[in-house]
Order: structure tokens, then C-alpha cells, then sequence
């Protein structure tokens, strides 16, 4: 196996870093957003937590998105 360049693991980096940032970005959205749900099903005195589902789902589609839309090719 041939070793890799210093630019190959380089990149190889930045790629780590860019997913590893979006997982916890993935990740907090989601703690935040369930959360917020919480909150205002709590709130708003609703038995069925309505929000606390759609929140974290809003939250999702929205990251989907984005992830989709930065690694499009344009």
C-alpha cells in the first residue's frame, strides 16, 4: 500500500472536520429542538406532544436540505 501524501492526509482531515461538525450539528439541532417541544407542549397544556415531534422533524428536513443544497454541485 502506497503511503499518502501530506496533502492526501490533509484532506483527508478537512473532510473529517466537515462531517464531524455536521453530526454534532445534527445532533444539538435536534437536543434543541426536542427540547423547545417540550417546553411548549408543556406550555400550550397539549396532551398529545404534538411539538415535541414536529419540532425535531422541522429540524431534520431543514438539515437535509441544507446538507444537500452545500454538496450539490453547482
Amino acid at each position: 500500500m502506497p503511503s499518502q501524501n501530506k496533502e492526501e492526509k490533509e484532506a483527508q482531515n478537512r473532510y473529517l472536520m466537515r462531517y464531524a461538525g455536521l453530526a454534532t450539528q445534527f445532533l444539538v439541532g435536534i437536543g434543541i429542538a426536542v427540547f423547545i417541544g417540550l417546553k411548549a407542549d408543556g406550555w400550550l397544556h397539549i396532551t398529545i406532544p404534538v411539538l415535541s415531534w414536529l419540532l425535531p422533524l422541522l429540524t431534520i428536513i431543514a438539515m437535509l436540505y441544507k446538507v444537500i443544497k452545500d454538496t450539490s454541485k453547482k
